[in-house]
């Protein structure tokens, strides 16, 4: 019997001419157990296919699941199902694989940067995010004129091939201010607060608990106890930070309007308004004070106990031991 990395079944919206625009996946399953592996091979096929009304009811028979929330949607919905089932974890081919992935990164049940999402562009249609749902963007004019004659009003919330994830998932011990700058595809750890100018590009992440008051880019991964503050940075690979993986650990800060295109280590420390790229210049001082080197900041990526400031006289960029580390809130996060 092979094993099945990931599978599952969800609501599909389609456009016109029949192609999949949207998914909907309310209980993703990754590498499952040889009993459900079992279940699934015996019932679905490889890949991406629509569900029959008998293999529905045979799979939530066997896995006792009928009676469940994400039963009862599954078989009253009037939407098209679509099975996904996955082998291994390939290149995506097709825009239900693309969905899947997402959900599987939002449901916390895959880490940043360990899905293979080659070729999610491709697969991910531009679609308009409406207060009706997803709409085919070629055929958004006619749906708004057919709203307008039955008095209507038909909100565009945005055009973009990323949904934000909150109207698919919402994870556990979260606060989200303003949910249309978290995309589908984020992982938003248990305790994270996103104030409303923080915001998390799909397969970013934040472990929780932490405070993001700035933006996690993607493939950008947040530790535990960290702190972006507001309007902060992250650097990632899609905005010029080629194939470097930034990544902060525990205990950090970047201050308000600061930023990074370099890993930090744990209890690190970037002083509100000072960006350090790969190339900076930085003057590095010893525990004592003293000056020992000047490098450029790609030299010191993954170090911790650092702390960034800027000589506020020479404006020389320094890099002096972090001798405290952040705390949080623990009432601030703790979102029961």
């Amino acid at each position: 019997m092979s094993e099945v990395f990931a599978f599952a079944i969800g609501t599909t919206v389609e456009n016109r001419s029949g192609d999949v625009i949207d998914c909907f996946f309310p209980a993703p399953i990754k590498s499952p157990d040889s009993a459900t592996c079992g279940l699934i091979t015996a019932r679905f096929k490889w890949g991406v296919h629509a569900v029959s009304q008998v293999a529905l009811e045979a799979y939530l028979d066997a896995t006792d699941s009928r009676s469940s929330v994400v039963g009862t949607l599954l078989s009253r919905t009037e939407s098209p199902l679509v099975s996904v089932c996955l082998e291994a974890d390939e290149p995506i081919s097709s825009t239900p694989e693309a969905y899947l992935k997402l959900h599987l990164l939002s449901h916390r049940l895959a880490l940043p940067n360990t899905l293979n999402l080659e070729g999610i562009f491709a697969h991910l249609p531009n679609v308009a995010w409406t207060t009706a749902g997803a709409i085919d963007v070629s055929e958004l004019e006619e749906r708004q004129l057919a709203a307008r004659l039955q008095g209507e009003h038909l909100e565009v919330l945005s055009v973009d091939k990323f949904p934000k994830m909150t109207n698919y998932v919402v994870p556990n011990g979260v606060r989200i201010a303003d949910t249309s700058r978290v995309r589908l595809g984020a992982y938003v750890g248990e305790g994270t607060t996103v104030m409303h100018e923080g915001l998390m590009n799909f397969n970013s992440g934040a472990l929780g608990p932490n405070m993001v008051e700035g933006r996690i880019s993607q493939g950008v991964v947040i530790g535990e106890h960290s702190d972006l503050g507001g309007s902060s940075s992250t650097m990632g690979t899609l905005s010029g930070g080629g194939q470097i993986s930034i990544t902060i650990g525990q205990h950090c800060l970047i201050g308000a309007n600061a930023g990074t295109g370099i890993p930090l280590g744990d209890r690190c420390t970037i002083e509100a308004g000072l960006y350090i790229t790969a190339g900076t210049p930085v003057t590095v001082f010893d525990d004592q004070g003293m000056e020992t080197k000047i490098v450029k900041a790609r030299e010191l990526a993954g170090g911790s106990d650092m702390l960034f400031i800027r000589n506020g006289q020479t404006g020389q960029i320094q890099c002096r031991t972090n001798r405290k580390a952040i705390e949080l809130n623990e009432q601030l996060h703790a979102h029961n």
